[in-house]
């Protein structure tokens, strides 16, 4: 059996919890994670017997050389309309909806289409089971995260006074690529000095300066799965307070990533470094959550966070990315992708977390 039929057979034990007799998935994100399917236009029906794929003709070849073990229809008509033709959802049949990517229009067009079945809005059925990773997709991230770090070994020494964000931003999609990789997997960050105070700053021209915290927010895309690492250096001479602030944020990513492990809360690993960064002073600096899920989107569910009730099991993919940001002066993230285990958690990423000054 398939990576993919093994994940339709998880979402039918899940559909039947549910109650429901089968599932109409339009999330393009989810389409490929159940079928395999990279291309923009893709759905699919999947119920206790049936596993269909529909697209049009746009991606026929595609759709057969990448579709595994689902029928398959092309048609140009729009997707609900081919579904309706095929009589796979008859009466008397509860069907889900994946309520948070349907829009409004769309939902009343699927309605209008097929009347004589029951239509239930659903949320994170998908996403819930890709939670856990399978082999492939832990083989997929691995590689991902060492051609993260390989990156930054090839960018150090572009970190240097006069060197401008942008810069050095630029050389790390032509590195993820020339490394293997089939993309970076978002823009990256690139800040120095006061812009490093901002979380998701954007690179600028602004000209790296001696004593600059500078971060670097970055990672690789593979077979469609994210890296996503940080780490923060300073350029020239480092202070006290520099030492003072990067040693906060270490041990408390530290403490994060010895706590993380099967079963525990999320808000517990948050926990873990949010009261040490408290306790140091820092706290009304770390303004964002701990971390977050990855996988075929670089943001998934479950979050590192108070706000999430959530807990994380093994073969989860997570994220441990504390920080610390003062305005006017600087910030510091450190960040690493994480296997959750039974006894704890694998850091991925093998780039070193020490303080780096850079002449």
């Amino acid at each position: 059996m398939s990576f993919n039929a093994a994940r339709v057979e998880k979402l039918r034990q899940r559909l039947s919890e549910e109650g429901l007799t089968g599932i109409y998935v339009t999330n393009l994100t989810n389409v490929r994670y159940l079928s395999g399917f990279t291309g923009s236009a893709g759905s699919c029906f999947i119920s206790d017997k049936e596993a269909v794929f529909i697209s049009d003709g746009r991606y026929d070849t595609q759709s057969r050389q990448q579709v595994q073990e689902m029928e398959i229809f092309i048609n140009n008509d729009a997707h609900i309309n081919t579904l309706a033709s095929t009589g796979l959802i008859g009466k008397g049949q509860r069907i889900g909806l994946e309520g948070n990517d349907v829009s409004v229009n769309e939902g009343d067009k699927i309605l209008e289409s097929i009347q004589d079945c029951e239509w239930v809005t659903t949320s994170q059925i998908v996403e819930r089971i890709a939670m856990v990773k399978d082999e492939s997709e832990i083989r997929a991230t691995r590689t991902a995260v060492e051609i993260a770090d390989a990156v930054f070994q090839q960018i150090v020494p572009e970190i240097r006074p006069g060197a401008t964000e942008k810069q050095i931003a630029a050389k790390i999609p032509y590195g993820c690529k020339i490394l293997g990789a089939e993309a970076e997997a978002f823009e990256p960050i690139v800040a120095s000095g006061a812009n490093s105070a901002l979380p998701h700053a954007r690179p600028t021209d602004k000209e790296v300066q001696s004593g600059d915290f500078v971060v670097l927010d970055f990672g690789a895309k593979c077979g469609g799965y994210h890296s996503d690492m940080t780490r923060t250096v300073v350029v020239g001479e480092a202070s006290e307070k520099h030492r003072e602030v990067y040693e906060t944020v270490l041990e408390a990513q530290r403490r994060g990533c010895e706590t993380a492990t099967d079963g525990i809360a999320c808000k517990k690993v948050d926990s873990a470094c949010r009261n040490y960064i408290d306790e140091k002073g820092y706290g009304d600096y770390f303004n964002h959550g701990t971390g977050h899920g990855l996988g075929l989107e670089i943001h998934t569910n479950p979050r590192f966070s108070q706000l999430d009730d959530d807990s994380v099991y093994e073969n989860y993919l997570m994220t441990i990315e504390p920080g610390v940001y003062l305005p006017d002066f600087g910030g510091v993230r450190i960040e690493d992708d994480v296997l959750i285990r039974q006894d704890g958690c694998e850091i991925l990423n093998k780039t070193p977390k020490e303080l780096m000054v850079l002449d």
